[in-house]
C-alpha cells in the first residue's frame, strides 16, 4: 500500500526524511520540499513517484545512479548539497556541545578519485565488476563512473579482464586500483593463495597492459616499475594499496590547511602518518617525527625522507590506539598533526589534552569521532578555532574536515 509524504530534510546517510503521523521515514533519491509517493516498510520508504519536484533537483551525471549504491546525492544542485555537508559537521559538533566556527565546504574533486576498490565474484553474476547495489551484496556491472579520475574510469575494462582470470579461484574479489605517477597500481584482495597457472596469467596480463604493479594481498606478483606518488615536491615509492587522500585536489587542500596551521613550527609530530602526506611537507620547515602502525607505509616514508633539502624525519612503526604518544614524548613538540581512521583517536586525544603542545591540526574523515575528540582536547584547555569541511567524496554522505586547536 502506498502513501504520500513531504520530504523535510536530508538525513545523515543522504536519504530524504519525511516526518509523518506514523513516524519518520527515510526515502532514498528524494530532496527537501518534494512531495512523493512511497511504499513504506517501517522507517524506510521506496520511492514510487515524485508528485512535486524540488527546484534543486538536477539530472544525474551517471547512467547507474539509482541502482549503484556508491552515490546518494547526484541529483542535488551543488549549493544546497555543499551546505548540507557543512551542516553534517555543525550538527556533529553540536551533539558533543562543541562550539566552533565552521567554514563553508570546499569542493575538492579535481580530476576525480585517484583510488578505488572494484568488487567482483559476488552474487548471481560473478563476472560483474563495480560497486554494490544499495542495501545489497549484488554488484552493479559498471560501464562508467564520472566521480573517478579518467585513468580509473578508463581502467574498467582492465578490471573486467583481470576478474575473468581470477574467477577460477571461486571467491569474492576486491581490486584496489591506485593512480600512480606513471600508471596504475593494483592490489588483489580476497582470492587467497593462487595456483601457479593463475599467477602466470596475471604476470603476462600485467606486462601486456603495462600495469606498473599487480600485488596479491600486499605481496607483488608482477612489477614493471615502482609506482610513485608526489607528496609536495617529494617522490614516494608506494606500498601496495596505500592510503592516499581520495583526490589529488583533496590532498592539496588538506595539506594547505595543515601547513597554514604549522606556520612557525620548529618541531612537529605526524600521527597516523601513512606514507607522509603531511610529514614530508612539514619536513620542509621543521624537524618531524612520524608514527603509523602500517609498516610498509613507514618504510616508504623513511626512504622518501632521505630526499635532499628536507629537515630530519624520524618515522616509527607504532600502534597509536594501543600505545599513544604520552606527555613526556611531546614535551619538545610545538605542533601535532593527526589524521586517524574513521573511529578517530580518543586514546591519543586524551594524552594530547594533557600535553603542552601549542597547536594541533586534526584531519578527520568522520565528523562524529572528530567532535568527540575535539571535546576531549577542549576540556584539556585547547580552543578550537576553525573547522573546514572538505568534500572529496562527491555525492556521498562522507565529509572530510580539518580542525585547528591552540593552547
Amino acid at each position: 500500500m502506498s502513501e504520500e509524504v513531504l520530504i523535510d530534510s536530508i538525513g545523515r546517510q543522504g536519504d530524504g526524511v519525511a516526518v509523518t503521523a506514523n513516524g519518520r521515514v527515510h526515502v532514498a533519491y528524494t530532496l527537501p520540499g518534494e512531495r512523493v509517493e512511497i511504499a513504506r516498510d517501517g522507517e524506510r520508504g521506496t520511492l514510487l513517484e515524485i508528485i512535486e519536484k524540488s527546484a534543486d533537483r538536477i539530472a544525474p551525471r551517471c547512467k547507474h545512479f539509482g541502482e549503484c549504491g556508491a552515490c546518494a546525492l547526484e541529483h542535488w544542485r551543488a549549493e544546497p548539497y555543499l551546505a548540507w555537508k557543512r551542516n553534517l559537521v555543525v550538527e556533529a559538533l553540536a551533539r558533543e556541545g562543541v562550539s566552533a566556527d565552521v567554514a563553508v565546504t570546499i569542493p575538492a574533486y579535481g580530476n576525480g578519485r585517484i583510488r578505488v576498490v572494484f568488487h567482483s565474484g559476488r552474487g548471481a553474476k560473478k563476472e560483474a565488476v563495480g560497486f554494490a547495489k544499495r542495501r545489497s551484496h549484488e554488484i552493479v556491472d559498471l560501464e562508467e563512473c564520472p566521480v573517478l579520475a579518467p585513468e580509473l574510469e578508463a581502467a574498467l575494462p582492465v578490471a573486467r579482464e583481470l576478474t575473468k582470470i581470477l574467477l577460477a579461484a571461486g571467491k569474492p574479489i576486491d581490486l584496489h586500483f591506485t593512480v600512480a605517477e606513471r600508471g596504475l597500481d593494483i592490489d588483489i584482495r580476497g582470492p587467497g593463495k593462487l595456483v601457479k597457472q593463475i599467477e602466470s596469467k596475471i604476470v603476462s596480463f600485467a606486462a601486456e597492459k603495462k600495469i606498473l604493479r599487480i600485488s596479491l594481498h600486499g605481496e607483488p606478483l608482477a612489477q614493471l616499475m615502482p609506482p610513485t606518488h608526489l607528496v609536495g615536491n617529494v617522490r614516494v615509492n608506494l606500498p601496495p594499496a596505500p592510503f592516499l587522500q581520495a583526490t589529488a585536489e583533496g590532498e592539496r587542500v588538506l595539506a594547505e590547511k595543515v601547513m597554514q596551521a604549522a606556520d612557525g613550527t620548529k618541531s612537529a609530530v605526524d600521527l597516523f602518518s601513512g606514507i607522509g602526506t603531511f610529514a614530508l611537507r612539514l619536513a620542509g620547515i621543521a624537524k618531524v617525527s612520524a608514527f603509523d602502525n602500517h609498516e610498509p607505509s613507514i618504510q616508504a616514508l623513511q626512504a622518501a625522507a632521505k630526499t635532499p633539502g628536507l629537515k630530519p624525519v624520524t618515522a616509527i612503526v607504532r600502534d597509536l590506539f594501543r600505545w599513544p604518544l604520552v606527555t613526556d614524548e611531546l614535551k619538545k613538540v610545538d605542533f601535532v598533526v593527526l589524521d586517524p581512521p574513521r573511529q578517530g583517536a580518543e586514546t591519543q586525544a586524551r594524552e594530547l589534552a594533557k600535553s603542552k603542545v601549542k597547536k594541533i591540526a586534526y584531519v578527520s574523515c568522520d565528523a562524529d569521532s572528530f567532535a568527540r575528540d575535539a571535546k576531549i582536547l577542549m576540556q584539556g584547555g585547547y580552543k578550537l578555532f576553525e573547522v573546514t569541511p572538505v568534500d572529496q567524496f562527491q555525492y556521498s554522505p562522507h565529509v572530510e574536515l580539518v580542525g585547528v586547536f591552540r593552547r
